[in-house]
C-alpha cells in the first residue's frame, strides 16, 4: 500500500511551481528519501545473509504460486488446507469477502507483476499467455468495484507495464501487443456503470455481465459505500486513461474524489468510514486510518506523485494535519468521531492501519512512522502475527490473521528510508513466522486464531501480490532486480504503474476544488522531500533512539489511561474514573459520574470514555463463562504439525488449558455416532476416537469411547459442508448430569475440518494428532525430511509462547460477533441444534482468561500509583467542599442523560462497514 522509490544522496527539493512532469519525476526520486542514509549504520546484515533470505522468499513464493497453479487454477483462489480451488458459488458463502471473486482467475492476475519483480520472467510470459487464453471478464457474477479495481484492473495494468518494459529490453514478450491493456480497458468499461449516481460516488458492487439495476444484475439497490471503496480508484483509472487515451476513466475517478473532499467534516477536516452514495450523508461518523478509509488517504498523496496535480497534495496535507492532531496518539492510531475529534470512537485498532507508517515515509514524517511500526512489531512478537484487531492495551480483539502484507510493506519503506539493518531483522522474523506457523503442504494458510495457531482454508490473492514482493525487495540489492523499481509507483495492491504516465495525455480536465472549500496557506504544506540530515541528525542511532522507549510497550506497559492520569497528576486534578474501577456502592464514584454529565468539556470527555469502557466491559463480562477455542494439530507425516484446525471445546472432560496436550493416533469408532457401547474397542484403545455428531448427547459419546479405552475424542459435525470459516464455533454442553466421571478431552470439529482428518486417514492410514489449547512447535527434524530447511525451523518457540491459554495474559475474547474488515454471512442452523444435541453456543470468540482487575504495574507505574493515591488522600482531607454524607443522585438518573452517546457507542460495536 505504499510507494516504491528512493533518492540518491541526502536530500532533494521539488520546486514549488515547477512543471508537473518535473514535479512527479523529482518526487519519484525521493519518495523513500535516501536508500543509503548519510550516517553510519551499526552491524549491517551481510550480503550473503541478505541473498539467503531473498532466496528463501523466492522458495516460499514458488511454494504458494506453484500450489495455486497445480491445485486451484483457473479458480480465483487456492484453498490450501483442502488443496483445491475456491470457486464462487461452489463453496459456502463468506459474505462480503467473496465479493473479490469474479471467476476471473484472480490470484493469477494479481500475481503477474510479482513474477517480474522476483525475476521470474519466463513464468511471467507463461502467465500472461494463460490470462489471455483462459480469463473471461463477462461472467454473470456480482463483484466488489473496489476489490476488482485494485486487484484485477490493477493487476492487468501492472502486468502491462512490465510486459512493455520487458519487450523494450528485447529478450522476453516480443510477441506482446498490448493485449493485457485491452483486457483492462474492457474491464474499465464494465466498471463505469457503477458511477451512475448523482454524487459521482460508485455503487459498491456491480455485475460483470449485466451492470447495475437490471433485474438480472442483482445489484444497484445499495445506498452506502466505504470511503476507501469510493476513494481508491484514481491511480488505476487515471493510468488506464493515460495508457489508452480514453479520458473518461480518470474523469469519473476524479469526480468521486472531489465529492468525498467536499463532504469532509469542515471543522475537523476528517472523513467518516461509510457514506451514502446518493445524498453524501455520513452513515458511520467515526474516522481513522484503518479499515474503510485507509487507501483513500494513500491515493491522495500518490495521485499527486503520479498525476502532478497539486490539489491532491493540498487535500492530503489537510487531512494529514487532522490525523496527526486527533487520531495519532503515538504510538497508537485511534479512531475518533468526526464531529467530536477529541473523543475516541473505540479502544481498539485494526490491522489495516499497519500500512500507515509506510505512507508516513512517503510523506517524510519519519518519527511517528518508526514509533507506530515498532508498536506493531511488538504486538507481532507477542502473537507471531498481527491480529485483525487489538486493544489499546495490546490484547486480542479479533484473532484472525489472513496473511495481510501491510506490516511488511511499512517495514520495507522504513528500511529504504533509514538504511537501518534492524528492519532487515524484522523482515527475517516475518519470514520465519510464515514458514513456522502458516506454511502447509499446499501453500500458506491464513490464521483462524493467532492465539491457538489454528488455520483457515484460505490464501488470499494479495498474499502473492504484495507479501512476497515487499519481502523480496526488502532483501534485494539494485542488481538483483532486472528493472529500476524507482521508475514506478506502487498501488494499494502493490501493482506497478510507470511514473512516465505523468506526462502522458495531460489534456484531461482538472478541477481544483480545494480552494472552493477552504482557504489554504501554502506555508502549511511541504513542497520538498525532507533532507535526511534533518531526519537523522548526525546520529547513527536515530531510529533506535525512537524505538527504544517502545520496546516493552506491549508486555510491560501501563494501562492506556496512565498517560492521561499522569497529565492529570501534573495539573493537580483527580485522575479520571475508569470503568474497571467503578463501584455503584461507592458514593465518591457516583459523585464523579454526576460531574461527568455536565460541567467542563474535560468532564464530558471523561464521561463518554467511561461509558464506552462500561459497554465494552459489560460485553466481556457477559462472555466470561465461554471457553476459548482449542486446536487439533496433525503432526504425523506428511503434515508434521503444519495443519492446525480450529476446534470447539467441551464443558466437561479434561481441560486442555490446565493440563498438557493429548497426543495420539486417531481411529473411527463403531458405531460411528458413538451412542452405544463400541464394537471395536481394540481399534480405539489408547487412541483418539473420531465420532459423528447426532442421535445422543455429547457426554454419552464421551463415556462410551472412554469405556473403550480412548484417550480423547473428536466429534465431527454431521451437517455436511459446515465449516469454522463461515459458522461460529460452539462449545459442547454436558447432559445436565454430573460429568466428573469423564476424564478425557473432547473437541468438536465442523464437517469441513473433520473431512481433512478423514481424508488424511484414507490416504495415509495412520494419522497422529495433538489436542491442545494452542498449536505447538513443529518437529524440525521430521519436517526437514519433507521440505527445504530454513533457519526458523530449527528454533524453538519461546517459553512465553508455549504457555497454556490460561496463563497467557494477552488472550481476550473478540468483543463483536463479526469482523468488519470482512463481513461474513450469518450461518443457518437447525432450531433444535442446541437443546436436542446439548450444544451451547460459544460464538467464534474465546472468552477472556484475564482478570478484569488492573494488573500490577512494574517500576514507574507502581510509583505513579502510589503518588496518585497519596495525592488523592491529601486532596480529600484538605477540601472542605467535599461532603460524601449528603444524598447522591441515583445512577439511573445520571445514565439517562447519556442515552444518545450510549446508543452511538452501541452502534459502533456492531461495526458494520
Amino acid at each position: 500500500m505504499s510507494e516504491a522509490g528512493g533518492g540518491r544522496g541526502c536530500g532533494c527539493r521539488v520546486p514549488q511551481r515547477a512543471p508537473w512532469s518535473l514535479v512527479a519525476a523529482t518526487a519519484a526520486l525521493c519518495l523513500v528519501l535516501a536508500t543509503s542514509v548519510c550516517t553510519a549504520r551499526a552491524a549491517p546484515m551481510s550480503r550473503e545473509e541478505k541473498q539467503k533470505l531473498g532466496n528463501q522468499v523466492l522458495e516460499m513464493f514458488d511454494h504458494a504460486y506453484g500450489n495455486y497453479m497445480e491445485h486451484a487454477y483457473p479458480a480465483d483462489e487456492l484453498m490450501p488446507l483442502t488443496c483445491r480451488g475456491r470457486v464462487r458459488g461452489q463453496e459456502p458463502s463468506r459474505g462480503d469477502v467473496d465479493d473479490a471473486l469474479g471467476k476471473f482467475s484472480l490470484t493469477l492476475i494479481d500475481s503477474l507483476d510479482t513474477l517480474v519483480v522476483l525475476n521470474k520472467t519466463k513464468e511471467f510470459e507463461d502467465a500472461v499467455r494463460k490470462v489471455l487464453r483462459d480469463v473471461n471478464l463477462d461472467n454473470d457474477v456480482v463483484v466488489s468495484v473496489f476489490e476488482t479495481n485494485i486487484r484485477v484492473l490493477g493487476g492487468l495494468l501492472g502486468g502491462h507495464s512490465l510486459a512493455i518494459m520487458l519487450k523494450e529490453k528485447g529478450e522476453y514478450m516480443q510477441w506482446y501487443n498490448d493485449e493485457l491493456l485491452q483486457m483492462a480497458k474492457q474491464l474499465g468499461y464494465k466498471l463505469l456503470p457503477a458511477f451512475n449516481t448523482t454524487s459521482g460516488l460508485p455503487y459498491p458492487r456491480i455485475n460483470l455481465k449485466f451492470g447495475i439495476r437490471k433485474p438480472e444484475a442483482r445489484t444497484g439497490t445499495e445506498t452506502d459505500t466505504c470511503t476507501a471503496c469510493a476513494g481508491t480508484l484514481i491511480l488505476e483509472f487515471a493510468a488506464l486513461s493515460r495508457f489508452t487515451g480514453a479520458t473518461i476513466f480518470e474523469e469519473y475517478a476524479r469526480k468521486a474524489l472531489d465529492f468525498l473532499w467536499e463532504k469532509r467534516q469542515r471543522s475537523s477536516n476528517l472523513v467518516g468510514v461509510t457514506i451514502n452514495i446518493h445524498t453524501g450523508d455520513w452513515v458511520r461518523k467515526d474516522s481513522g486510518v484503518g479499515a474503510g478509509i485507509d487507501s483513500y488517504y494513500e491515493y491522495l498523496l500518490k495521485a499527486y506523485v503520479l498525476l502532478g496535480d497539486d490539489s491532491f497534495l493540498e487535500r492530503f496535507n489537510t487531512h494529514y494535519d487532522a490525523i496527526m492532531r486527533y487520531i495519532s496518539q503515538p504510538p497508537l492510531l485511534l479512531d475518533v468521531h468526526i464531529h467530536k475529534p477529541m473523543l475516541n470512537a473505540r479502544t481498539w485498532m485494526d490491522s489495516l492501519l499497519a500500512f500507515f507508517p509506510g505512507l508516513q515515509v512517503l510523506k517524510g514524517d519519519i518519527r511517528p512512522a518508526i514509533e507506530t511500526h515498532e508498536m506493531l512489531y511488538q504486538v507481532i512478537k507477542k502473537h507471531n502475527f498481527l491480529p485483525e484487531a487489538f486493544t489499546t492495551d495490546f490484547r486480542v480483539h479479533w484473532a484472525q490473521h489472513p496473511l495481510r502484507p501491510e506490516f511488511a510493506e511499512s517495514t520495507y519503506f522504513l528500511y529504504k528510508a533509514t538504511g537501518d539493518p534492524y528492519y532487515l531483522e524484522v523482515g527475517k522474523t516475518l519470514i520465519e513466522n510464515l514458514n513456522k506457523y502458516a506454511r502447509v503442504p499446499c501453500g500458506f494458510a491464513a490464521m483462524k486464531d493467532v492465539r491457538t495457531g489454528s488455520h483457515e482454508d484460505r490464501m488470499d490473492s494479495f498474499f502473492l501480490a504484495e507479501m512476497f514482493k515487499y519481502l523480496y525487495l526488502l532483501f534485494a540489492d539494485k542488481e538483483d532486480i532486472i528493472f529500476d523499481i524507482e521508475d514506478y509507483i506502487f498501488t494499494t495492491e502493490a501493482h506497478l504503474l510507470p511514473l512516465w504516465l505523468s506526462t502522458t495525455n495531460r489534456n484531461i480536465s482538472k478541477k481544483n476544488t480545494t480552494s472552493e472549500y477552504t482557504e489554504l496557506d501554502d506555508s502549511n504544506f511541504d513542497w520538498t522531500c525532507p533532507n535526511t540530515q534533518i531526519l537523522f541528525p548526525n546520529d547513527p542511532l536515530y531510529a533506535q533512539s525512537i524505538r527504544e522507549p517502545l520496546k516493552n510497550v506491549v508486555d510491560k506497559s501501563c494501562p492506556r489511561g496512565i498517560i492521561r492520569v499522569e497529565e492529570s497528576f501534573r495539573s493537580g486534578a483527580n485522575p479520571p474514573l475508569r470503568a474497571r474501577d467503578f463501584m455503584a456502592t461507592n458514593p465518591e464514584h457516583l459523585e464523579i459520574l454526576k460531574k461527568m454529565g455536565a460541567a467542563s468539556s474535560i468532564d464530558a470527555e471523561d464521561g463518554l470514555r467511561f461509558m464506552q469502557e462500561m459497554i465494552e466491559l459489560s460485553s466481556q463480562q457477559q462472555k466470561e463463562q465461554q471457553l476459548p477455542p482449542r486446536a487439533v494439530q496433525i503432526i504425523s507425516h506428511p503434515f508434521f504439525g503444519r495443519v492446525v484446525l480450529t476446534a470447539g471445546p467441551a464443558q466437561f472432560g479434561l481441560d486442555l488449558s490446565k493440563h498438557k496436550e493429548t497426543r495420539g493416533f486417531v481411529a473411527s469408532s463403531k458405531p460411528y455416532n458413538g451412542c452405544s457401547e463400541l464394537t471395536n474397542p481394540e481399534a480405539v484403545m489408547g487412541k483418539i476416537a473420531l465420532i459423528q455428531r447426532g442421535q445422543c448427547m455429547f457426554a454419552e459419546k464421551a463415556r462410551n469411547i472412554q469405556n473403550a479405552g480412548a484417550i480423547g475424542g473428536i466429534v465431527i459435525d454431521d451437517n455436511e459442508g459446515s465449516s469454522s470459516d463461515t459458522a461460529p464455533l460452539f462449545q459442547m454442553a454436558g447432559d445436565g448430569k454430573d460429568t466428573d466421571d469423564i476424564k478425557i478431552p473432547m473437541l468438536f470439529l465442523f464437517s469441513k475440518e473433520g473431512s481433512i482428518i478423514l481424508d488424511a486417514i484414507r490416504e495415509h492410514e495412520e494419522v497422529e494428532v495433538l489436542l491442545s489449547d494452542k498449536a505447538r512447535d513443529r518437529d524440525p527434524e521430521m519436517e526437514n525430511e519433507d521440505q527445504p530447511s530454513s533457519e526458523n525451523d530449527s528454533q524453538n518457540q519461546s517459553a512465553e509462547q508455549l504457555l497454556p491459554l490460561s496463563q497467557t495474559v494477552d488472550l481476550v475474547d473478540q468483543e463483536t460477533p463479526e469482523n468488519p474488515l470482512e463481513s461474513h454471512s450469518e450461518p443457518s442452523s437447525p432450531a433444535d441444534m442446541e437443546e436436542a444435541a446439548g450444544f451451547a453456543p460459544s460464538e467464534q470468540k474465546s472468552s477472556s482468561t484475564e482478570s478484569l482487575e488492573t494488573p500490577s504495574l512494574d517500576g514507574e507505574c507502581t510509583e505513579l500509583d502510589n503518588q496518585l493515591q497519596e495525592q488523592s488522600e491529601t486532596e480529600e482531607d484538605s477540601n472542605p467542599n467535599v461532603s460524601w454524607g449528603k444524598k447522591v443522585q441515583p445512577i439511573d438518573s445520571i445514565l439517562a442523560d447519556w442515552n444518545e452517546d450510549i446508543e452511538a457507542f452501541e452502534m459502533m460495536e456492531k461495526d458494520e462497514l
